[in-house]
């Protein structure tokens, strides 16, 4: 059971604009680590500490709610949990998303008492217009292994890919594969993985599997979406 060895702070000059925001997407996102799929790096599979992220907003208060909640990536079992509720840090702006999220999100792993050796986020990783998503810039900014699990595709196509559980098929943008479309459950439509620091793409579609082993989404999202709705209630 991994105890949390290092603090998650926000940038000092975190941008307030579109035009700072997309400027630090096209800076950080060079130092993305991105690995091949026959990579034996990252974590292993069904092993470790797993950290679901998720928000939740109220609009009329201009507040956002984000949870962090430790699973043992075998058992799935909850480990920890931690909260941050805070007022939103930046406007809504297609494809800058996660400088509305990540104020609140490191905040929650902050007081979250687990070193994480994955963490799942509900969104994007490279797949993103500027290759840049929620879960790469998280893990940019942790230097922690980080995958994004969306439940639909975004801007990008895809052919529906088999109907059995695991059958997956390119997310493209383009000719270039962005994620995967990822089947969890037998007939049930699937979600969509990508990359996002320090992982191979076949690795983030295993951990999907191996944390969706009852629902459509991993438990770990579900646990996280179900912890932010609380805290914002609450908040």
């Amino acid at each position: 059971m991994s105890q949390r060895t290092a603090g998650y702070r926000l940038p000092t000059d975190w941008p307030t604009t579109e035009a700072e925001a997309t400027a630090v997407q096209l800076s950080l996102r060079e130092r993305v680590e991105r690995y091949a799929d026959e990579s034996v790096e990252g974590p292993a599979v069904g092993t470790g500490t797993v950290v679901g992220v998720d928000v939740a907003y109220d609009d009329e208060r201009d507040v956002v709610a984000a949870a962090a909640v430790a699973l043992d990536g075998g058992t799935l079992e909850v480990l920890a949990s931690a909260t941050a509720v805070g007022r939103v840090a930046f406007p809504y702006v297609p494809g800058l998303l996660a400088f509305r999220e990540i104020p609140a999100v490191l905040g929650a792993l902050e007081r979250l008492d687990r070193t994480p050796d994955l963490v799942v986020c509900d969104g994007y990783g490279l797949a993103h217009p500027r290759r840049f998503g929620l879960a790469s810039h998280l893990g940019v900014l942790t230097g922690l292994p980080t995958i994004g699990v969306a439940k639909n595709p975004f801007t990008f196509r895809f052919e529906a890919p088999g109907p059995r559980r695991g059958d997956w098929s390119p997310l493209l943008d383009g000719g270039e594969e962005v994620g995967r479309a990822l089947r969890t459950r037998d007939g049930v439509k699937p979600v969509f993985v990508s990359v996002g620091h320090r992982i191979g793409l076949a690795a983030a579609c295993a951990h999907t599997l191996a944390l969706a082993r009852d629902y459509r989404l991993p438990e770990s999202t579900r646990r996280a979406d179900s912890l932010c709705r609380e805290a914002l209630r609450a908040g």
